[in-house]
């Protein structure tokens, strides 16, 4: 591929005017084109500082810009692939203010508490893609790590959001005393903010922090988020992380769906969630069927909260939080397991759902169950 040529062309159409533009993702085929671009790039970049920058994404081999809406590599094809840089949102629903606090029911229902003597998730590092988090919390402050600010990376990944706050609270919380107590209390929270105030983000920005997860040797990544279309940039991100050993445990959306659900929870690299209620049915809101792993509680969820506080929320997010917080203890328990390994033993190891049309291939998460199917 002339890499020259390709240059001179993004220069170009990035600079074009009075057009419609929007988020683009670029990925090359080639290792050797892509990085002869990125040295072409940044020679560029210092010859002409009024060049718009490109965001860089070497998990994959890929940059993301703004193009205009027509732009096609037609020119280029076969060296570079082109696809819409979409947004992507936090799966959640109502939030409302209670007063409980100690365990909540989902942490108790699935038995994590019966775990504790054995396993509490001990230096099981989760990578947290989301909205941040609040470091402030009394709940949190034992259970976090500095992690990442993706959209701006001068500063630490502080929640303005709240989604992040309540899905580290469910996974790692450790103030029984005080406040509440989540699934792996001895694990570590690696905040990676991907996420807006709104709960919004860039795939481009999720691929980043998939990239920042493997480059800091996280075992668990947990994706709380969804979106309707395929992206093979996002697989391509999520399959060098399952390649690492990186669990990713993703949230299978709220759309009450019986066939599908959301991506990149559908991808066979993950982990797919649904979500319970207390008498271990099958949340209205979630999506369900032959694409989910496993179920864990996700309505009505106690958790963290920002400045302090604590909120109830429901979602197929509150779920994913749950599987992540206790394949936490099993790694903990079982170091080494791969990805492939987990879901298997997920698999085997659920408790049946309560309903007489509730599938019989999958059900809901126990934490006591899935540690004695490991040790078998």
């Amino acid at each position: 591929m002339d890499i020259t040529a390709f240059l001179h062309w993004l220069k170009d159409t990035m600079a074009c005017t009075g057009q419609t533009t929007k988020n683009r993702i670029i990925r090359f085929q080639q290792q050797g084109d892509y990085r002869r671009f990125l040295q072409e790039w940044s020679e560029a970049s210092t010859a002409s500082p009024e060049l718009k920058p490109v965001k860089q994404m070497r998990i994959i081999r890929a940059i993301s810009c703004q193009l205009p809406v027509e732009a096609t590599l037609s020119g280029f094809s076969g060296g570079v692939w082109i696809e819409d840089d979409r947004r992507i949102t936090v799966h959640t629903a109502a939030k409302t203010m209670p007063l409980e606090k100690g365990i909540p029911w989902g942490v108790q229902q699935i038995k994590a508490p019966l775990a504790w003597s054995t396993t509490t998730g001990h230096r099981i590092k989760i990578g947290v893609i989301d909205t941040g988090v609040d470091f402030s919390h009394p709940d949190l402050r034992q259970s976090l790590s500095r992690g990442i600010n993706l959209l701006n990376r001068s500063m630490l990944p502080h929640d303005d959001n709240g989604h992040g706050t309540h899905i580290a609270g469910t996974i790692a919380a450790a103030n029984q005393v005080q406040g509440m107590i989540g699934i792996a209390p001895r694990a570590q929270i690696l905040p990676v903010k991907a996420f807006d105030h709104n709960g919004s983000a860039f795939v481009s920005d999720i691929i980043l922090g998939i990239d920042w997860c493997v480059r800091n040797r996280v075992n668990i990544i947990n994706m709380s988020f969804g979106m309707k279309t395929r992206s093979k940039a996002l697989l391509n991100a999520i399959n060098n992380a399952y390649n690492a050993g990186v669990i990713v445990v993703a949230s299978s959306g709220n759309d009450g769906k019986r066939r599908t659900v959301d991506y990149p929870a559908r991808y066979p690299q993950t982990i797919s969630v649904g979500a319970t209620n207390k008498l271990r049915r099958i949340a209205p809101f979630s999506n369900r069927g032959t694409f989910i792993d496993i179920y864990a509680p996700g309505d009505k969820i106690f958790s963290a909260w920002l400045r302090g506080k604590y909120h109830e929320m429901s979602g197929t997010s509150m779920a994913t939080s749950h599987v992540s917080g206790a394949i936490a203890l099993l790694l903990a328990h079982k170091p080494g397991l791969s990805p492939a390994e987990i879901k298997a033993i997920l698999k085997k190891s659920h408790l049946p759902l309560r309903s007489t049309k509730a599938p019989r291939y999958t059900g809901e998460i126990d934490v006591m169950k899935m540690l004695g199917a490991a040790d078998r």
